[in-house]
Formats: structure tokens, sequence, C-alpha cells
């Protein structure tokens, strides 16, 4: 190839990968977000009737266990007269009922403790009630107030100062400035429970992870910072940390044996050796190149998309038949998983010499095979999940905190959001109340002692409830 060849290749390069670009930033800004393609029939089932008329009935009987008011609606006197006769209707008949679900704003209530005094006849003794337990010492604001502020702000990412405007229409002006105190306080005293939570996450044999940046106020500025996720099955940790460096995840994980699900970014390098964790890659990242490949090479584009959802396909099939995480799930990723990767890892050998290395498709292949025995880790073990998806769900809260109330005050704030965002996501994985979980162990953790902590986990609250 002469000079002048090669310099048009790269200048075809660079054009292909500024189109590539430009066409992201359209979608982002006026497309579809959703990556979802059209599935086959065969990967939709129809719904099985017996389930369908189980969730019914779960719901009907989640309605029913509400408290019940009875409302008596007595026949008017001017609707007594009868139109045949002129005489009065007295005879009853069994009455009409109807139901009707209504919302009850939530309420505040004005707890007044009255301390009893007692004294002995001899007058030298005097005896108090003991004082009720209190979230702080000298705190006016109880348990279920503290867990409401978390829960709104951890499960729903409502601001603070959001929040105590919607405080003060229920009659209670709290200003936003005490329910930080407050947020902040209820981290301090539940951080021996995340503790415990982290080092139970470590623990797993797989473990995901994943990380979103998270702007911190700084003088006159904000600096940018990142929040971790780190899970296993329902428990759900954060982390935050002042930079992306690896270190946060050799922290958390270090030391620990098992394998770990992450992306391909060089942070989890130090995490990922010989003698701690072995590295799984995440699926839909590739698959997230070639999506975003399409306007440069939509044919190559649709059907590497089309041989990667061949994998999806098994993964679906375990699922239909329920076999899930069990040996029949590994025979199924052992043979038709296999057989797909195989295909899709053929077809990336045969398409690499067709496409310019820094043009979209070029990049998305070689970010496909950079990463290829990473991505076939999960055909060894059913409990390997296919993709990361389950991380960058969990972070989902995180960038929605992020769009509300924009950035943390400071780096102590930073840690105490991951702490209370931990509990909370955990809580909702599990099914528990996070608004009754927290309301509780805010007291209870207090006089805890500290071997059995792990006794306030959410799994144990509800053993223990």
């Amino acid at each position: 190839m002469s000079e002048a060849q090669q310099h048009e290749c790269e200048w075809k390069d660079r054009a292909l990968a500024l189109e590539a670009r430009i066409a992201v930033l359209e979608r982002a800004l006026f497309g579809k977000k959703s990556e979802k393609q059209p599935r086959a029939p065969k990967l939709t089932p129809p719904a099985d009737p017996a389930q369908t008329q189980q969730k019914r009935q779960e719901n009907a009987q989640a309605k029913q266990a509400l408290p019940e008011v009875r409302i008596e609606h007595p026949v008017p006197e001017d609707h007594k007269a009868c139109p045949k006769c002129g005489g009065e209707a007295s005879r009853p008949l069994p009455p009409k009922v109807s139901e009707q679900w209504e919302y009850v704003p939530g309420r505040f209530e004005h707890r007044v403790h009255v301390r009893h005094v007692l004294a002995c006849g001899c007058g030298e003794h005097i005896v108090t009630a003991p004082a009720p337990a209190k979230v702080v010492d000298r705190g006016k604001y109880g348990p279920g107030l503290c867990a409401h502020a978390v829960v709104s702000k951890c499960a729903d990412a409502i601001p603070l100062h959001r929040l105590a405007r919607m405080f003060a229409r229920a009659g209670v002006p709290v200003s936003d400035r005490t329910l930080g105190e407050l947020f902040h306080l209820s981290a301090e005293l539940l951080k021996p429970i995340y503790d415990a939570l982290m080092a139970k996450i470590a623990a797993e044999p797989v473990v995901q992870a994943d990380e979103t940046p998270l702007q911190v106020q700084a003088p006159g500025k904000t600096k940018r910072a990142y929040v971790w996720t780190f899970l296993s099955g329902d428990r759900i940790g954060y982390r935050f940390s002042p930079s992306r460096s690896g270190q946060t995840p050799l922290a958390v994980l270090g030391g620990t044996n098992g394998t770990l699900v992450v992306d391909a970014y060089t942070g989890y390098n130090a995490t990922c050796t010989p003698e701690q964790r072995e590295r799984a890659g995440c699926l839909a990242h590739v698959r997230r190149k070639f999506h975003d490949a399409q306007s440069n090479a939509p044919q190559a584009a649709a059907e590497a998309m089309r041989l990667i959802l061949d994998v999806y396909r098994v993964e679906h099939e375990a699922k239909r038949l329920g076999v899930v995480r069990s040996p029949t799930h590994r025979e199924l990723r052992q043979t038709a998983g296999k057989a797909a990767m195989a295909a899709l890892h053929d077809w990336l050998l045969e398409q690499k010499p067709q496409h310019l290395p820094k043009s979209p498709m070029g990049h998305a292949i070689s970010y496909a095979l950079g990463q290829w025995p990473a991505l076939q880790v999960f055909l060894e073990n059913p409990a390997i999940p296919i993709d990361n998806n389950a991380s960058e769900r969990a972070l989902r809260i995180v960038a929605l905190g992020r769009k509300n109330f924009l950035f943390v005050g400071n780096d102590v704030a930073g840690q105490n959001l991951a702490v209370l965002l931990s509990l909370v996501r955990t809580c909702e994985a599990m099914g528990v109340n996070p608004q009754e979980y927290l309301a509780d162990v805010l007291m209870r953790v207090q006089d805890w002692p500290a071997a059995r902590v792990g006794e306030l986990l959410p799994e144990s609250w509800v053993a223990a409830a």
C-alpha cells in the first residue's frame, strides 16, 4: 500500500468514527433509548393462565389485608315514601355492599411522652418511668420520620429540599438542613449493618460490579467522584470513591476467590488475578458496540446482534424449562450455548479484515475478540450470568438521583449515601419494606452486640420478624 493510499485509509477511518459518534449523539438526543430488538415468537411463550390467576388472587388478598373502614349509608327520609301505596319503606332487607379503594394522605403524629413519677411514703425515694428510646439524644424526630427521609431519597431519589416542602404541606415544617442531619445520622448508626452486608457480598463466589460518576460539591465548582455497586443475588452493596481507581474493587473484594462479572474496564484488573477472582465478561456490552455501529455498517451490525441473540435464546430456554442454575442449565450452555458462541467467534474472525480498525464496526469486533476469554466463562458455571445488566440496573437509582439532587455535599456525604442506598435497595430486592425495616433497626442497632450485627441484615430481620 502506497503512502497516499495509507493516508486515504486513515482519513476514511477517522471519518467513519466521527460519523458513528454523531449518530450515537443524535440517537441519544432524539432517538429511542432502548436497544431491544423484536423478539422471536418462541422467546415470548404465552402466559400461564394458572400463574395469572394466582397473581390476581395474591393482589386481591393484599388489598383485603388493608384496614377496613365500614361506612353506613342509611336511606334518606325523603326516599322512604312508597310511590305505589303511599306508605313508608321500613322493613330491612340485605344491604347492597360495594368496595372502593381510597388513598388517605400520610399523616404525622405529635407524640407527647408523659413520664410518670412516683414517690415513696417515707419521702426518701422517687422513681421516674424510663425515657423512651430515641434515634438521637434530645432529638424531636422519631425513627419512622428518619426512615421516611432515607427511603424517599434512596428508593425514590427525592431531594431533601423537595421532601421538606412535602412535609410542610402535611403540616410539619422541617428544614431540608434538619432532614440532611437526620439522613447522615441514620447512616452513621447503620454503618455496622452495612459493613456486614458488604462482607457477605465479598464472600459470595459470583459477584457483579459496575460504577457510575457522581458529582461532589467543591469550592466554586463540583468535582467528579464515583459510586460503585457490588452485588450477588438479592444483596446489593454500594461504595463511594473519590476516583475511578481500581483500589475500590480491590478494597471490597481483594483476597477473595470466585468470579467477578464486569465490563472491560481495566480498573478491575487488580482484583481479577489467578490468586483471586476470575473475570467474566458482559455480552450486553459487546452487543451495545454493534448496536452503535448500525449507522455505518447496518447489515454487519444486524448479523452480529442476531448471532448474540442466539446465545440469549439458550438462556431464555433455560428459564422456560425452569432449570436456571441447575446441572441441566450447564448442559444447555455446554451444547447449544457453546455452539452459538462458536458461531459468533467464527463470524468475528471472518469480518475483522473487512472493516477498518478505528471504524465503529472494527472497534466493536476488536472489543469482542479482546474480551473473548472472559466472555466464555459463563459456559462452565450456570451461576454466572451471561451479562452484567443487573449491576447497571442497580445503578439506575444513582443516575436518577444525579438528575434530581445533582451532587452530594462532600465525600462523607457520598459515603453515607452509599451506606443507606445499600440497605434500602437490598430490602427492595428481598421484598422487605424498607420503611418498616429502617424504623426498627435504627433503634435496635444502638444497643446491639457487635458480634451479632448480622442478625440485623434484611434477610435475617425478615426471619426474626
